[in-house]
């Protein structure tokens, strides 16, 4: 596990951000920090202890996509948070009725490498125009270090009991996810927390233009 800092400017607001699998900060760095100080989790082949918070007066957890299942595994390891959204994820990320159905989940670990030469991303957004936008700011890790962190989520996923303990207050689900299908999102969050559906694909970030936008929109 990575962190990494898209601002940190001793504000007294906090983001910690977990990213979804295969991901890096550097698609993220267009989003307007304004008065949020913003730490980026990202890299799930390990778990490793997340640098001291204790300074900040208000702290918020988004979590996206894998990001969701590894934040609510450190639960008790995190601080305590004002608010704390999913996005496009669940706790239980392989499950056929509550995260990726578990057939295609096998065959994108069986043909991780084909996936993350293109095929994966193009999936990931809505449109070509948000897959061109991302070629812009692409991810910067190796396919062999994606590669083995999916193994290593699997991993994870497989030793994980499908027990849910309150911890999201709220979700955004995307219509239109080609990974995570969006009515097995519905049917994790409608008994577990409140939720709004988003116009856009599995990555819906490009319809932000700040963090506190998230933050507000999920409400």
């Amino acid at each position: 596990m990575q962190y990494h800092w898209i601002n940190k400017k001793n504000n007294d607001k906090l983001i910690i951000f977990f990213a979804g699998w295969s991901f890096d900060f550097r698609p993220f760095e267009f989003l307007n920090c304004e008065k949020f100080d913003v730490l980026f989790i990202y890299d799930y082949n390990e778990i490793n202890a997340l640098p001291d918070t204790g300074q900040y007066r208000q702290k918020y957890l988004i979590a996206w996509s894998m990001g969701v299942f590894t934040a609510y595994q450190l639960k008790k390891e995190l601080p305590n948070f004002d608010k704390k959204i999913a996005i496009n994820g669940t706790a239980f990320p392989v499950n056929d009725t509550l995260g990726i159905p578990k057939k295609p989940f096998l065959l994108t670990l069986k043909h991780a490498k084909i996936g993350l030469e293109g095929k994966f991303y193009q999936n990931i957004f809505l449109s070509n125009t948000e897959y061109e936008k991302y070629l812009n700011t692409p991810i910067a890790r190796t396919i062999e270090n994606r590669e083995n962190e999916l193994k290593a989520l699997y991993a994870r996923i497989e030793k994980t009991e499908n027990k849910y303990e309150n911890f999201y207050d709220f979700a955004l689900i995307s219509n239109y996810d080609k990974i995570i299908p969006t009515q097995n999102q519905i049917n994790f969050w409608q008994t577990n927390a409140q939720y709004k559906l988003l116009e856009s694909g599995h990555f819906p970030f490009y319809n932000f233009k700040s963090w506190s936008e998230i933050l507000n929109t999920a409400e």
